[in-house]
């Protein structure tokens, strides 16, 4: 009996200690670009995105497909804006196949994805998604730039 009653406490004592280690732990120190623009953070360090252009034809928003970046899942670990955009309006896109239009793939922008933004400094934010990530072909988009990317 008195082993049962050991064991209940120590696991009670782990799950404590795990639930609220997140809340003490350091919080990781964002690095600041150089310059302005979209990046994500890797185990290598920060690699830029490329914009692209969010097109419009007949009321769908879209974006030609311009051989994006393609990153492993286990690589990624956030994103991060730099420079003065309108963050009232960032969202995070899966992006679907819509089409070709004179050789070139068309992606319309899929459900928003939630995720958390975090000010770091001024013009200077960093952005996970609130669920787990998976592979796909995703987008940051804002106002008329989508930032284009593939997870594999």
């Amino acid at each position: 009996m008195k082993g049962i009653k050991f064991s209940i406490i120590v696991f009670m004592f782990i799950a404590i200690f795990f639930n609220t280690y997140d809340s003490f732990a350091k919080e990781q120190k964002v690095i600041k670009p150089k310059e302005f623009g979209v990046y994500i953070k890797t185990k290598a360090g920060l690699i830029r995105l490329l914009p692209n252009l969010v097109l419009e034809e007949e009321g769908i928003l879209f974006i030609e497909s311009n051989k994006p970046p393609t990153f492993p899942l286990k690589d990624i670990q956030y994103f991060i804006i730099h420079g003065q955009y309108d963050m009232d309006v960032l969202t995070f896109n899966p992006l679907l196949f819509y089409g070709m239009s004179l050789g070139k793939p068309r992606y319309i922008f899929g459900k928003d994805m939630e995720i958390i933004v975090t000010k770091q400094k001024d013009n200077l934010y960093s952005i996970k998604p609130k669920g787990l990530l998976g592979r796909g072909y995703f987008c940051l988009w804002i106002n008329d730039s989508a930032w284009d990317f593939v997870i594999e």
